[in-house]
């Protein structure tokens, strides 16, 4: 008894031609197995296998959802991808115009029916495809695929869709979107090579700034394949898990609290920054920017930092009225790091609003995402207490020509003069000659004028008011009142002619 088997294959000359006088850029693969067998009376019995015929006219982008990261979700109950077309009233091309008209299809394909196989685990090619969270095959656990037609144009170079994943009702996670651009198509040198290797390329965009890749990047250029090597070659697409709900993408949060509602100038207030870490791994590189209000000055021996009741080394840079807070310590899961510091407040802090705000910045220590949160504010409602009846001592040290007490414009201030005032404070003059005190409280004041510090200068007689002929000066301050201190001097060589 003999046995022989025998298959007809599409030559490399058919395929060449097919492809140059299909339109469609459909290429058919035509197959045809024949048989041959005899028993052992001699009888030869001969047949031939169903002509198998497949077209090359779907492109299958083959896509995963996961979590950030590259994890598969607990559960994709719910969770839909669907394909639309661009807006075309938007310029942007960034809006959702309607959904794609994807080919129907069918696993398993029956032969000549006129519709095309399917690809697991969209077999019909549904859209919107809702995922299976337990699907026969565990490696397509989280995936969906849409074939796109080329004989619909659907492939042709500068189309431009918009793939939207959209998770179930009060779900952790937000919509989706990332536009993607086709390309142009090519293939191997030869034509067997072109029908077996045919590569779409698309440009993938993510339109709400959230990474599209485990490497971090939110635009890349791909490749899918034709149909015949979809299931090696794949699109994967992360979703981000938040913690709080649909509208917060934010993987840590920050609260911002102070120790009291109401202070005045001289007070401590004290602040705490609580930065919590939303997500199931750990963040590191945690760093809090807070922004004092004016006249509120930092004590860097009051920051104190905690974890789980466990002290960490938390490090302060000061930059203007920005504070920035850092600490080497990871933040685990579902864990607060509690930052305490002390502020002093000045007089100052009552032309400014009295609100301060802090952001946190982190990074997820499995993917090194970024990730932010802020601004937390925080409002102190100042008082002026005793500076309310406080007033201001404004003076100044010249060059006094004609004698009068008073300066006129030809009389030049002195500069890096110095004052010494009752109280002990020190004060020292601009380039101009003007120096003033704020928050002075009400009542007599004296101040003297230190020679030594006006080296070739003496004090100026003053032929008007005999009392002003003094190194010293007396001023009453009147509750929320200004006066002036001024001091007149002269060239020391000068002295003995105006005797």
């Amino acid at each position: 008894m003999g046995t022989s088997l025998s298959s007809s294959f599409p030559t490399q000359a058919q395929l060449v031609n097919n492809q140059n006088t299909n339109q469609n850029n459909r290429i058919p693969i035509v197959n045809q197995a024949s048989y041959q067998y005899s028993d052992g009376t001699g009888r030869i019995f001969r047949g031939f296998s169903q002509v198998l015929n497949t077209e090359r006219g779907l492109i299958d982008p083959l896509g995963r959802i996961l979590g950030c990261g590259g994890e598969l979700l607990p559960d994709y109950t719910g969770f839909s991808v669907g394909v639309y077309e661009t807006n075309p009233s938007d310029p942007t091309g960034t809006e959702l115009g309607r959904l794609v008209d994807l080919t129907r299809t069918e696993l398993p394909d029956i032969p000549n029916n006129g519709v095309p196989g399917g690809r697991l685990p969209n077999a019909e090619n549904l859209n919107p495809y809702f995922l299976q969270n337990n699907p026969a095959d565990p490696n397509l656990r989280g995936t969906y695929n849409f074939l796109l037609d080329p004989s619909k144009g659907q492939t042709q170079p500068g189309k431009t869709y918009i793939l939207v994943v959209n998770p179930p009702a009060n779900s952790i996670y937000q919509q989706r979107r990332i536009r993607i651009r086709i390309g142009e198509s090519t293939g191997g040198e030869t034509g067997i090579g072109n029908a077996q290797n045919r590569i779409l390329r698309y440009v993938a965009t993510s339109l709400d700034g959230q990474p599209i890749r485990l490497t971090g990047e939110t635009e890349f250029t791909g490749t899918v394949v034709a149909v015949a090597d979809a299931e090696l070659q794949g699109l994967d697409l992360l979703t981000f898990e938040f913690a709080t709900n649909l509208c917060q993408p934010n993987q840590v949060q920050i609260i911002k609290s102070g120790d009291r509602a109401t202070a005045e100038p001289g007070d401590t207030a004290i602040y705490r920054l609580s930065l919590r870490n939303l997500v199931e791994v750990g963040l590191n590189n945690v760093f809090a920017i807070d922004t004092l209000p004016l006249g509120f000055r930092l004590q860097p021996e009051t920051v104190r930092g905690e974890i789980n009741g466990k002290e960490v080394e938390v490090s302060t840079e000061v930059n203007g009225q920005n504070v920035i807070f850092r600490t080497n310590a990871i933040l685990p899961p579902r864990s607060v790091l509690n930052i305490v510091y002390g502020t002093r407040i000045t007089p100052d802090a009552m032309r400014g609003s009295g609100v301060n705000s802090a952001v946190v910045n982190a990074q997820r220590v499995d993917n090194n995402f970024r990730t932010q949160d802020g601004p937390a504010t925080h409002k102190l409602q100042l008082r002026p207490g005793m500076i309310s009846d406080c007033g201001t001592i404004i003076g100044r040290v010249f060059v006094d020509k004609n004698f009068d007490g008073e300066q006129q414009e030809n009389e030049p201030g002195i500069p890096n003069a110095v004052i010494y005032l009752n109280n002990g404070n020190r004060v020292t003059t601009d380039p101009n000659g003007l120096f003033s005190v704020a928050n002075v409280l009400p009542g007599n004041h004296t101040g003297v004028l230190d020679l030594s510090s006006l080296p070739g200068y003496t004090l100026a007689p003053n032929r008007r008011f005999k009392e002003r002929n003094s190194q010293s000066r007396l001023v009453r301050i009147a509750p929320g009142g200004t006066a002036r201190m001024n001091f007149a001097v002269t060239p020391s060589f000068l002295e003995d002619v105006k005797k």
